[in-house]
């Protein structure tokens, strides 16, 4: 193995790879050998299948890194052989036969509601005028309306894609919690985290902790990497 080890960053649905750009410098700066996956979006299985091609190129063991729905994309292709570890950030984490959607259905009621729009032509979009307040509520204004702006259409099927086999159950995983988040509730979030048996910090953030607070994110990536490490030798 070389430098500290190889990390592989997994993105959410309405947005694509860029967004991880500040957490890939700080973990570049500090010798990781960084991939970001750029996920069409388009169905579970196409995701994974574009994920497992940058895992498979990596020469050593991969910490697998994924946001939101990349949760779910990096808990199927997480039993690749060549993951070493999972990071969840404010990630979906289904367990083997569930979906997006049934984690969706079972969010605590009383929690404000994302405001994804009704489904044009099998594809999601969230209201531009609210994507602000309830995706990237602690990002900058100017980039938060670029953001909006530049949405990637989510398809209705990635969130119907059901998990065969949740890696998180023989491989160890860590978990950043979002305190404010208003896409994925934090009460989902701790019963998600829990029931893997993650690894678990918490970051007063929004969904978007990866843009906002890159350092935080980084940091549990390295501590991931290095207990990987250590457990290795």
């Amino acid at each position: 193995m070389t430098g500290p080890g190889t990390v592989v960053l997994v993105h959410g649905g309405f947005v694509d790879g860029s967004g991880w750009q500040g957490v890939y410098s700080l973990l570049r700066k500090d010798g990781y050998n960084v991939s970001v996956v750029q996920n069409p979006t388009l169905s579970l299985e196409g995701d994974v299948e574009a994920t497992k091609r940058v895992i498979d190129a990596q020469s050593e063991p991969v910490v697998l890194v994924g946001h939101s729905y990349g949760g779910a994309v990096i808990t199927e292709a997480g039993n690749d052989p060549n993951v070493a570890a999972l990071v969840y950030i404010a990630g979906f984490a289904p367990d083997k036969g569930e979906s997006v959607n049934t984690l969706i259905a079972g969010f605590p009621q009383d929690a404000p509601g994302p405001p994804i729009l009704p489904p044009q032509d099998g594809f999601l979009f969230l209201d531009r005028e609210k994507f602000h307040e309830s995706f990237a509520a602690d990002v900058d204004a100017e980039s938060a309306a670029f953001m909006a702006d530049s949405q990637v259409p989510w398809g209705v099927g990635a969130l119907e894609g059901t998990i065969s086999e949740a890696a998180w159950a023989n491989k160890p995983s860590w978990y950043l919690i979002t305190t404010e988040d208003r896409m994925i509730p934090p009460p989902a979030q701790r019963e998600m985290s829990g029931r893997a048996g993650s690894s678990v910090e918490e970051a007063a953030a929004s969904h978007s902790v990866y843009v906002s607070q890159p350092a935080a994110v980084a940091e549990l990536v390295k501590k991931a990497a290095s207990e990987v490490r250590s457990a290795a030798a």
